[in-house]
This record gives C-alpha cells, sequence and structure tokens, in this order.
C-alpha cells in the first residue's frame, strides 16, 4: 500500500509533520470536531484524539488515570461525567506560584465542580455548576463544604458524594489542573470575556472594568477565579461557564481545526494536564467521535438551585445551602433529557409586544440581596444615576459599579432590562421601582436605564424559602446555552 492509498504523509507541509489526503480530511475533522467539543466542555479537559489510528495510543499514554469509583456506562447512551478543576500547587514553581497568587501551601483542593451530562442520543450536553462552598453531607466524613470532599477521600469520595446528591449515576471522572487550564487558553490563543460589573481583586491585583475583554491564559485564569465581586462564588460560577462557553467557541473555529500546529498544541497541551478514570483513559477518542455534531447551541448550563446564600455553619464558615426539592427537580430533568432553556420567542410576537408593566399577580421569588443591578442613566438629568444606585442600595440591592450612560439620553419610562433566564430577578428589581417596565435584551445581568419618570425605589416583599421551611421546586431552572455565554460585540 503507498502513501497514496492510506491518505497520510508524513511531511511535505509547513509544519513537518503529518497530513491527510483531501479524501481524508473532511473525515478526520469531523472526529477533531468531536474531540473539540468534548474536551472545551470539561474546561477543555476532554480533548483527545479525532484520528484514531494516529492520536489513540499517544492520548492514552499522556492520560493520567486514576480508580475514581465511576460506573462504565454504554459508549452509546447516556452518560454522567463529574469534572474537578483541582488548585494544584504541588507542581508548580515558585515563580509560578507567585505569578498566579496560589500561594505555597501543598495539597489539593476543588474550585470547580460540575456535572456534565451527554443526552442519551448523544445530541445535547447540560452542564450544572455546583457551589464550592455547598454545605453537604460527605459519606463516612459528616458536613462538610462539598470541596473537602475530595481533600478528604480523593477522586472516588468526590464522586461518591456527588452521586449521592445529586441522584445519578456517575460514569466517569475527569480532573484537570490550574497549569493545564492555561495552556489550554494559550493554546486557543486566549479568548473573549464580557464582565457587567466592575473586578478589583485585591489579593491578585486583577482588575476590570466592566467592558469586553481578550485574555491570555493566566489572565483568564484569575478571570475565572476571582470571588471579587458582590455574589462572591455564584458570580465566579457565571464566570466560569462563561469562560467554558468561549472555549467552546474558539475551540470550533476554523482557525484551530483547520491548523495542523494550533490543533496538535491544543491536543498536547490539554492531554498533559487531564486526570480521568480508566475506562476514560481507554476510549476518550470514542467519545470525542460521538460528539462531533454538538455546538454551541446544543451545551446548556446550569447551577445547583439554593435556599440559602448566606448559611452560617456550626464551624462558623459561610456556605450556602441547597433547594432541595429544586434540586431534586432540577437533576429528575436532567437524567430524562429534557430542555432547561425556554424556548425563544417567535419573532413576531416579539415585535409586537411592548415592554410591560412591572406589577405582576406572581409572587417575587428572588431578594434583593441577591441580585446585582447595574445603573445607566437614560436622561440628560445630571446625578439621576448616583441617585438610582443609592436609592437601589437602599433597597438592599447590590450595585457593585459607578453608574453609567447611554444615548440617546431621551428615556421616559424607566427599563429593567435582563438576560434570558433572569426573569425572576429582573421582577423584583421592577417591582421594586414604580412604574419601571420589563424587557428582555442581549444583556449579560440584571440592567437599569433610568428615565424622567424614575420616582424613586420602594421596599419589596419576597416569598422566598428559608433553610427552616419545606422550600418548593423552582419553576424553571436558570439556564442558558453556550452561544448565549459568548459576549457580543
Amino acid at each position: 500500500m503507498t502513501d497514496d492509498d492510506s491518505g497520510v504523509h508524513v511531511g511535505g507541509d509547513s509544519y513537518g509533520g503529518v497530513r491527510l489526503s483531501p479524501r481524508r480530511t473532511k473525515r478526520a475533522r469531523a472526529g477533531l470536531r468531536g474531540l473539540v467539543v468534548s474536551g472545551t466542555l470539561s474546561a477543555t479537559v476532554l480533548l483527545g484524539s479525532g484520528v484514531s489510528w494516529f492520536l489513540s495510543a499517544y492520548a492514552a499514554g499522556q492520560i493520567k488515570p486514576v480508580e475514581a469509583g465511576t460506573v462504565e456506562s454504554d459508549a452509546t447512551g447516556a452518560m454522567n461525567i463529574l469534572l474537578v478543576g483541582v488548585d494544584k500547587r504541588d507542581d508548580l514553581t515558585r515563580r509560578q506560584q507567585n505569578q498566579l497568587h496560589l500561594g505555597r501551601e501543598v495539597g489539593q483542593r476543588t474550585d470547580t465542580i460540575m456535572v456534565i451530562r451527554l443526552s442519551e442520543d448523544h445530541s445535547k450536553i447540560t452542564v450544572v455548576s455546583i457551589p464550592r462552598d455547598s454545605w453537604v453531607d460527605i459519606p463516612g466524613k459528616g458536613q462538610h463544604k462539598i470541596n473537602s470532599a475530595y481533600s478528604l477521600g480523593g477522586a472516588p469520595l468526590a464522586v461518591r458524594t456527588i452521586r449521592d446528591l445529586t441522584g445519578l449515576t456517575i460514569n466517569h471522572y475527569v480532573e484537570v489542573n490550574v497549569l493545564g487550564f492555561i495552556n489550554v487558553v494559550d493554546a486557543l490563543g486566549g479568548i473573549s470575556v464580557c464582565t457587567p460589573v466592575a473586578i478589583d481583586d485585591q489579593h491578585t491585583g486583577f482588575k476590570l472594568q466592566p467592558g469586553t475583554y481578550e485574555l491570555d491564559g493566566a489572565k483568564a485564569l484569575f478571570y475565572a477565579r476571582t470571588r471579587a465581586t458582590a455574589r462572591s462564588d455564584l458570580d465566579r460560577i457565571d464566570r466560569q461557564q462563561q469562560v467554558i462557553s468561549a472555549l467552546l467557541q474558539r475551540a470550533l473555529s476554523g482557525g484551530t481545526l483547520t491548523n495542523p500546529g494550533k490543533l496538535f498544541g491544543l491536543v498536547s497541551s490539554t492531554l498533559k494536564t487531564l486526570t480521568v478514570d480508566q475506562a476514560l483513559a481507554n476510549d476518550l477518542v470514542g467519545l470525542a467521535e460521538q460528539l462531533k455534531d454538538v455546538s454551541t447551541d446544543d451545551v446548556t448550563f446550569t447551577t445547583v438551585p439554593l435556599a440559602d446564600v448566606d448559611y452560617k455553619t456550626p464551624t462558623g464558615e459561610s456556605a450556602v445551602l441547597w433547594d432541595k426539592p429544586a434540586a431534586r427537580d432540577l437533576f429528575r430533568r436532567i437524567e430524562a433529557d429534557e430542555s432547561l432553556v425556554k424556548p425563544a420567542p417567535s419573532k413576531s410576537a416579539t415585535a409586537s409586544a411592548s415592554p410591560t408593566p412591572s406589577a405582576s399577580a406572581t409572587a417575587l421569588t428572588i431578594a434583593p440581596s441577591r441580585i446585582a443591578v447595574r445603573v445607566l442613566n437614560g436622561t440628560a438629568i445630571t446625578g439621576l444615576g448616583a441617585r438610582t444606585k443609592n436609592d437601589l442600595l437602599k433597597g438592599g440591592f447590590l450595585v457593585p459599579s459607578a453608574p453609567g450612560d447611554v444615548t440617546p439620553r431621551d428615556q421616559v419610562d424607566t427599563l429593567v432590562r435582563y438576560p434570558a433566564g433572569r426573569e425572576d430577578s429582573a421582577r423584583t428589581v421592577a417591582a421594586a421601582i414604580p412604574g419601571a417596565k420589563l424587557r428582555q435584551a442581549d444583556v449579560s445581568g440584571i440592567e437599569v436605564v433610568v428615565g424622567t419618570k424614575y420616582s424613586g425605589v420602594k421596599k419589596v416583599t419576597v416569598a422566598e424559602a428559608t433553610p427552616s421551611s419545606s422550600p418548593t421546586p423552582s419553576s424553571a431552572p436558570v439556564a442558558r446555552t453556550a452561544t448565549q455565554n459568548i459576549c457580543k460585540k
């Protein structure tokens, strides 16, 4: 058999490596696309090989396997994967520790915990973020924050804890460390992120004003890890989901899959940082091949519903408590492969609709103390934005950034703009501002555009569940697709 027959050529291109003959290129790229999708979703950690006959052995040799207590599944059926991002410092040089402001403590902690659900037909993926400060029962260890499971018992205890809490069978385990995250972002040429609020992390010195930015690996790590915003770890979860969406988009862009140098750099930088269960290590390529048609529209992100975001533990720590009935309902829907994202309204309905008054017969469910708001002055009245910010703060809302302006400055009614999935929070804001109108928009968070009719902020009553009550499941979890998470330039 000649090289032409095999479809493989060694050398002969600008990278001096392996290239495919034209008739094999389409098939190989389809596999690579699946590889990229699966890898990027796990914080770009499931990336393996698309050209199975060439990179399969290489992938298996690079990935570190671990006995995690997972239950191997049928490769063609539904699959649940536990992803943990480990704050591992042992293998970092002192210079790297100083640059990343990680300190020099020996040991490992899980900064990121996500459950990734691959649907039965492998056509969609759901990613559930689990707050690291969740106060839960850890099997055999009592009550602790959930990120303690890994440090108390490694991967097996982390898997068992998540299994018991969610009721889901965990089929695979993926672990990536901070250095691996940086390498992957840099291999992709950086990512684009947008923050609706200012970030001023005194610990790391990382600062951003509201806006859109291109970040390299180290800065992307700071962005994904910082808790220096009003909602602390909950804001961090939002940023992590945005970062993974941006990585997915960048990885699927034409420049990565068609450039052999970039592609091999991405694969190499990813594999070296992975620790996975043995079954996944043996068939990472097979999983990647099955995801070749998944796009950013097919990936949904959500977060475990919470009943208390300011819980004080018996040990005096700050933690969060799950809304257990709502969480059970969420994981039931996930296991049934139900869609978590509400269908977008038709264009005709959108065109005929007008902003609606904030008053609603539906009880408010999100407290002001859990809502971060950005204020924009839509009028020519000097100081109205600052006055509105102060009013909102007195009303219990979070307003972490300075007021801004919009043009033209001829706004009459005050608008509360919100992204898809944040209707409940927006209703609370609108209820607090007499005469305010609600409007869904292409924005990153809740925005108040102040109009000339603005008359102040009133206190609102919220029927939130408390830890001592019996909270009922939310009507729908807040969920967004990766496409919705990507910054609009």
